[in-house]
């Protein structure tokens, strides 16, 4: 539960070695002492590394395994953090993968692959942890999805179709439990600097997780549905939602 001024207390990261959902984690943790995380991620050297720097900063970690392409291994890994401890009060769903876009639509396991990380297992997290939150009556779920997802392009068009589903998988779900006392807020970052665009030219308006993170916690300590990582990537998307497909496809992005 949050506490008497209203801080979090746990927080569950479905994707637990994400950069943006950890530097999240961090901001919302803050200083105070007692604020559980619970790392649901593959067992690895990444996760580990994680909760050290996360128990560095007196955060009280829990680690817990979880497989983005098994289903059993999602139900195992939301119940076990809903089980242990309490309420959960913020669950940020932050798994994806970028993967090889040329091959991914030209190879079915590669695309494959993409839907079921990005799409498939996202959705079964939403299903999974709305049910829990709608029997706390009360909760915040984070879901990272993209602003490739708007109009996904010619250079990510398997990755942003990916991501336009998830968000509208959680865009939906936010209007689905309006009146359980369940919040969902759909993040959509433009580039950002990580493990995943490690070596592609960043794009105008590229952020850092942490810049990112601190716009998710603007966005939950006000009550948004969306937040836009720049807030300026909202009207660049607008604009080309807006072009017609001949001129949008000639700028070869």
């Amino acid at each position: 539960m949050r506490d008497a001024v209203g801080n979090v207390q746990r927080i569950l990261v479905l994707g637990g070695t994400s950069e943006i959902a950890l530097a999240t984690a961090r901001q919302l943790a803050g200083q105070r002492p007692g604020v559980e995380v619970v790392l649901a991620a593959r067992p690895g050297d990444r996760r580990t590394a994680a909760a050290a720097e996360l128990a560095g900063r007196g955060v009280r970690v829990t680690e817990v395994d979880l497989d983005a392409t098994d289903l059993p291994s999602i139900e195992r890994a939301v119940g076990s953090a809903f089980d242990a401890g309490g309420d959960i009060d913020v669950v940020i769903v932050a798994f994806g993968l970028l993967g090889d876009q040329e091959q991914a639509w030209q190879d079915l396991a590669a695309a494959m692959g993409l839907v079921q990380v990005n799409y498939a297992a996202a959705v079964a997290c939403g299903v999974l942890v709305a049910g829990r939150m709608r029997k706390q009556g009360h909760g915040a779920i984070v879901a990272l999805s993209s602003a490739a997802g708007l109009r996904p392009r010619r250079s990510n068009f398997v990755y942003g179709s990916t991501k336009a589903g998830l968000d509208a998988f959680y865009t939906g779900l936010g209007a689905a439990l309006a009146g359980d006392g369940v919040r969902v807020m759909v993040v959509r970052p433009g580039f950002v600097r990580t493990r995943m665009t490690a070596g592609l030219k960043a794009a105008p308006m590229a952020l850092e997780p942490e810049q990112v993170a601190g716009l998710i916690a603007a966005g939950l300590r006000t009550g948004r549905d969306v937040v836009w990582a720049p807030p300026a990537m909202r009207w660049v998307m607008v604009a080309l939602r807006l072009l017609p497909g001949p001129l949008f496809r000639r700028l070869r992005v």
